[in-house]
């Protein structure tokens, strides 16, 4: 996944106030945050080891991270809390998707913002096979992974109001065709 490194500059420095970030994983986007419009970044991560890579990079970027170690479907914190939140590439690996997006509903302030990146199923049904048929395996080798998730249809099913969704390269013939977005809590 590192080559898709860059795309993660086309939502994460769109971040505001208190920010959310879902799945925050080794810490990749701690850099990318904006300390001018950023007053705190709060990542959740399951898993400890990555956690612990997380740490390292907080301690080099120029504004407050506190980091958790955490479900996103069971967040820690109280409602409408948060005036951002991102998630890059996860809800692919969340065991429930729309639990961890309901709680993120849940967190957010109204007309606090939902910033996503996430790789999608195909609209193409002969590759949206392709994608069904290899996501077992897929999913065994990287991390629980699932090449066939359709993400931007979980977060419009959120009860968030999508304001945006623009694709990120081209998605034909790609077993992982990636799409960016904005999503509003009213």
């Amino acid at each position: 996944m590192r080559p898709m490194y860059p795309a993660r500059r086309l939502v994460v420095p769109e971040a505001r106030g208190e920010v959310l970030e879902i799945g925050v994983g080794t810490g990749l986007n701690l850099a990318l945050y904006d300390p001018a419009a950023v007053r705190r970044v709060v990542g959740v991560e399951p898993d400890p080891h990555m956690l612990r890579r997380a740490r390292e990079k907080a301690a080099a970027v120029r504004l407050p991270v506190e980091l958790h170690e955490a479900s996103a479907e069971r967040l820690p914190f109280p409602a409408e809390h948060f005036d951002t939140a991102v998630v890059t590439w996860s809800l692919c690996t969340i065991p429930d998707p729309a639990a961890a997006l309901a709680e993120v509903r849940r967190v957010l302030r109204p007309g606090g913002r939902l910033l996503f990146i996430e790789h999608t199923r195909s609209k193409q049904p002969g590759v949206a096979r392709v994608q069904r048929w290899m996501t077992p395996v897929w999913a065994r080798l990287l991390g629980g992974c699932h090449l066939d998730r359709p993400a931007v249809d979980l977060v419009d099913a959120s009860g968030l109001a999508l304001e945006g969704v623009a694709s990120v390269g081209s998605e034909r013939w790609t077993l992982l065709p990636v799409y960016r977005g904005t999503a509003l809590k009213r």
